[in-house]
């Protein structure tokens, strides 16, 4: 029986492919997986209790947008952290961001767009749902370069008039997976202004914007809401996962104008996974408490600042302002991913498993991602070999 055509281009997934990279290969020392951005710092303390006191809800179902008390918490927690008032109506929980930026393509991209195939632009390099949201719509996905000359956030602006015309989605990281750019009060206004004059949306995955160096990263709908721009312009996902290292409680959220959440909201009715209601307790603690991020952003600003000195010295070394990967030149990186294996037990990932080859050239061709998740003395000692490895 024959399958479907639109996904049958895309590549090997970069995990899969990474293992058959490298597993046929002894490891050259002790293993250290520096490859999947899983955080490792502890857990919100308190959690267990919470847990503990709604068990009993697992015998219901869930409610598909988020029962109340985990909006309202996300509500408080946006206005404390962007000053933005959103009602729990323009809010919807989500079971992971992933789900969330895939369906939202799905409930929100048009058949057409101004009578041509719509576009939804994405980064390059990229997180992976991206293309495949696009894919799944129907609509042509354009990978714009991040790179060091554009600061590692796409320059959508730079595109054709035309080409712009047709865009109905544009997905923009910030701070930016892989390369921990951010993107500043300045960029989202200038974006906001390029889907304005378009008429585009902007899916603003800021999964990462409690993890910094220095300042807090501004927010889209917070610039959004300064510029009095169209409430349905910008969406902004967000996570438990990095925030408050909970990975496996698959808890986020999208926020939005009031009809396309109404639109998110009917398509999850149909084919949603709400997470399991004792689970959303536990998210509404998670976002209601600041004290464990605080604690987990210094280790993180340690690490920032153990990478600079490790790395000092290596030309083209940029330090990330957010997130937790470093995003490491090197000639090729499959090839320095192969090398470090072989030599160190350390594991990476191939910049080029997350972008995708335009025009002959793949801008992640060049750099390694490195995920600095463990505890940073085992950090400490794997970026000190890495280094020996590859730049000595």
């Amino acid at each position: 029986m024959q399958g479907p055509e639109r996904f049958s281009n895309l590549p090997e997934y970069a995990f899969p492919r990474l293992r058959a990279l490298l597993d046929h290969h002894a490891p050259g020392g002790e293993v250290v997986a520096m490859t999947i951005g899983e955080p490792r710092h502890e857990m919100p303390p308190f959690l267990s209790e919470v847990l503990q006191a709604h068990t009993h809800l697992f015998a219901k179902y869930p409610v598909n947008e988020g029962i109340p008390d985990l909006l309202d918490a996300i509500s408080a927690w946006l206005g404390r952290r962007y000053g933005v008032s959103l009602p729990p109506a323009r809010i919807m929980a989500l079971n992971g961001t992933r789900e969330g930026l895939f369906n939202a393509a799905l409930a929100l991209c048009p058949e057409q767009k101004n009578g041509a195939k719509p576009v939804i632009l994405t980064p390059n390099p990229f997180y992976q749902v991206y293309a495949v949201a696009a894919l799944a719509v129907a609509a042509e996905p354009v990978f714009v370069p991040a790179t060091a000359e554009t600061g590692y956030l796409p320059d959508y602006a730079a595109l054709a008039p035309d080409l712009l015309d047709r865009v109905a989605i544009a997905y923009v990281c910030s701070p930016s997976n892989p390369q921990g750019a951010v993107a500043d009060a300045a960029y989202w206004r200038d974006l906001i202004a390029l889907a304005e004059k378009h008429d585009f949306r902007i899916f603003a995955d800021e999964c990462y914007s409690e993890i910094y160096r220095t300042s807090p990263p501004p927010g889209a709908l917070e610039v959004a809401g300064q510029m009095g721009a169209d409430p349905e312009r910008v969406l902004s996902f967000h996570s438990l996962s990095k925030r408050s290292n909970l990975p496996g409680l698959r808890s986020g959220f999208v926020a939005g104008g009031p009809d396309s959440i109404r639109r998110m909201r009917q398509l999850r009715a149909y084919a949603g996974a709400p997470l399991p209601e004792p689970l959303q307790h536990v998210a509404a603690a998670a976002w209601s408490d600041e004290r464990h991020v605080d604690r987990s952003r210094a280790l993180y600003q340690q690490k920032y600042a153990l990478g600079d000195r490790v790395f000092a010295n290596v030309p083209g070394y940029h330090g990330p302002e957010g997130g937790f990967f470093l995003w490491l030149p090197v000639p090729d990186g499959e090839t320095a991913a192969l090398h470090l294996w072989r030599e160190t037990g350390i594991r990476v990932l191939p910049g080029a498993y997350l972008a995708r080859k335009i025009d002959g050239a793949n801008p992640g061709h060049g750099f390694i991602r490195v995920a600095m998740v463990t505890p940073i003395d085992e950090i400490q000692d794997a970026l000190l070999r890495l280094r020996d490895c590859l730049y000595r």
